[in-house]
């Protein structure tokens, strides 16, 4: 009987053959550990960062009003006129007769007005500008520069994140017809209602946020004439950046804070 002999050189290459495959599979473990702790620290620590944080600047918020605060707005006439000569307490077919206050332009990135969304349960500061880090990454709404301010005649539109950091527009396709939604400054809370819907639009289209809203993507929906109205703005597919959901409200009513 002939026993087989297995020369050094062949152990040699099977045994680096093992290190090989074992150190291929630490490797793909590894990578594995670091992906799976990259979408928890997406999907579940920015949330838990930027939830809290808004929660204490609505505090903050709310302590600076009722004290008398550095004020955040302030209303120095009790009307004000935009850039078109037209008073805000003009009669519109929608709005409030009444007249509304002033918002002084507030500065980047400051927090100056608190959302509520009672169907979502939501309540977040406003803060002015869209830039993520400085605004929507913690956890803000963010107001577009160059749109109007709560309760003036226009187009008050802001953007939020779908998902992650907060995402306080996550759920805003819920928003119905007739649900309300509350933007409280430190002089007065506006009451706007949910009017209309956009599922999808391009993430180039400015028309939404016009000062009479209106897609320049699906002209079929918006508005034609001048009112007071509310417009929320997030990403849509959720987990991507390629399209636009758009919710628009209309002002119900105004009430001294």
């Amino acid at each position: 009987m002939r026993v087989p002999v297995v020369g050094h050189g062949t152990r040699r290459r099977r045994a680096r053959r093992r290190r090989v495959l074992w150190t291929g599979g630490e490797l793909l473990v590894t990578a594995g550990v670091v992906l799976l702790l990259l979408v928890v620290h997406q999907l579940w620590w920015t949330n838990r960062e930027a939830r809290e944080g808004a929660e204490r600047k609505v505090e903050a918020l709310e302590r600076e009003w009722d004290t008398g605060g550095a004020p955040a707005t302030d209303a120095p006439t009790p009307r004000s006129t935009d850039e078109t000569g037209t008073s805000d307490a003009s009669t519109t077919r929608h709005g409030p007769r009444q007249p509304t206050t002033r918002i002084r332009q507030p500065t980047w990135s400051q927090a100056y007005a608190i959302l509520t969304v009672p169907r979502l349960h939501l309540r977040v500061p406003v803060a002015e500008g869209i830039g993520k880090q400085a605004v929507l990454d913690k956890g803000y709404a963010g107001h577009y520069p160059g749109t109007q301010q709560p309760g003036q005649a226009g187009n008050f539109a802001l953007a939020g994140h779908r998902n992650t950091h907060g995402e306080p527009f996550r759920y805003i396709n819920r928003l119905a017809p007739g649900d309300t939604v509350e933007v409280e400054t430190k002089d007065a809370v506006y009451t706007y209602a949910v009017d209309r819907t956009l599922a999808q639009t391009s993430a180039r289209d400015s028309g939404v946020i016009a000062r009479i809203p209106r897609s320049t993507v699906r002209p079929t929906h918006g508005y034609t004439a001048p009112g007071y109205y509310l417009t929320l703005t997030t990403c849509t597919p959720e987990y991507t950046s390629r399209y636009r959901l758009v919710v628009w409200a209309e002002l119900r009513s105004m009430r001294p804070r």
